[in-house]
């Protein structure tokens, strides 16, 4: 018959071990968390590295197809993804390239792109020709090639209050049926009522705002290389009114942009 120490020493060794097992059970349980998000955030990087980015409007150049506050989705995939130019955080160099695209920007397309003065800034703006044509200005229309960018129909005047002035909207009807918004102040803007003919470099594009007369584009700091494209926009996936007082948040919310396809 166990005496009364042995049983004491057993129910210790069994409290011991009981204790050892449940730590150990704990840690695997962290470890499994660790892992497990981990493995997401190097998916969620690899997505952005190599898939798809979130980008946020934070001018009006290219209204009304893009508002201030709308966020969009940008597929890096189509145009060939450009590998990362710097370090996270770190903000050291990198030297960097394009893997395989599976097309090259095309005219009509909204492109995310490196500023080219600034290559930590990027700039989305709409490609009105690319590489081999000639671009020109005519009374404010813009004629590539020698020919209109589409067919323009007038649509209305309104005031901008962010402007501070009227603005003329059209609408463009390209021939291959892409349609979209351009706004012209009234009266223009006499820098740019004429201008070229100028022709795109090999390997560049020339890019321009919707909002013809509020954007700074390749009229000011001339033509994209491919080299600075990130990719290209295609879906509102949130926006948001910041002119709307926080007291009416339900209307601060663009409920219909929410996944509104950009073209």
């Amino acid at each position: 018959m166990a005496s009364a120490e042995e049983v004491r020493r057993g129910v210790a060794h069994a409290k011991s071990t009981a204790t050892a097992k449940a730590q150990k059970g704990t840690l695997e349980t962290i470890w499994e968390w660790v892992k497990s998000i981990g493995v997401a955030l190097l998916a969620a990087l690899v997505l952005r590295i190599f898939v798809v980015e979130a980008y946020r409007i934070p001018t009006g150049s290219m209204k009304d197809t893009l508002l201030i506050g709308d966020f969009l989705l940008v597929n890096k995939f189509i145009y060939g993804v450009r590998t990362p130019d710097r370090i996270p955080l770190l903000n050291i160099p990198l030297p960097h390239t394009h893997l395989p695209a599976i097309r090259k920007p095309k005219q009509g397309d909204i492109v995310v792109f490196k500023y080219p003065m600034d290559m930590r800034v990027n700039y989305i703006k709409r490609c009105i020709a690319v590489g081999g044509q000639t671009v020109e200005i005519r009374h404010g229309d813009v004629y590539v090639d020698g020919k209109p960018e589409g067919k323009k129909e007038f649509i209305g005047k309104e005031y901008d209050p962010e402007e501070g002035r009227f603005l003329l909207l059209y609408r463009i009807t390209r021939d291959d049926g892409k349609k979209y918004v351009i706004r012209r102040a009234v009266g223009g803007n006499p820098e740019f009522e004429n201008w070229g003919p100028v022709t795109v470099p090999p390997g560049h594009y020339f890019m321009m705002g919707d909002n013809r007369d509020n954007s700074q584009d390749s009229r000011y700091w001339g033509f994209l290389p491919y080299d600075n494209v990130v990719g290209k926009a295609m879906v509102i996936y949130w926006s948001w009114d910041s002119t709307v007082p926080l007291y009416r948040i339900w209307k601060k919310v663009r409920w219909r942009r929410i996944g509104h396809i950009i073209r």
